[in-house]
């Protein structure tokens, strides 16, 4: 471990469930950044799980977008 460069080599223990660090990611940038938007804290808490929501959600459906298009569209392009 003293010697591992992060960018150069990455950890393999964390590669087969890193969309599992999807969600702590979001949620903490979803605290910070209603954090510094919110004019009422009443709702904080609210806005945050809302936008965590919203982030993950876009994020799988952009995934399962790619996905089919990896999967269905560009074979169909490499048809004569």
């Amino acid at each position: 471990m003293l010697a591992w460069t992060p960018f150069l080599e990455p950890m393999n223990a964390m590669q087969s469930v890193w969309y599992l660090l999807l969600l702590p990611m979001v949620f903490g940038i979803s605290i910070v950044y209603r954090a510094l938007r919110e004019k009422q804290y009443a709702n904080y808490w609210r806005s945050v799980a809302i936008m965590t929501g919203q982030v993950v959600i876009g994020i799988v459906g952009i995934a399962a977008a790619l996905g089919l298009f990896v999967q269905i569209v560009i074979p169909l392009l490499n048809q004569p």
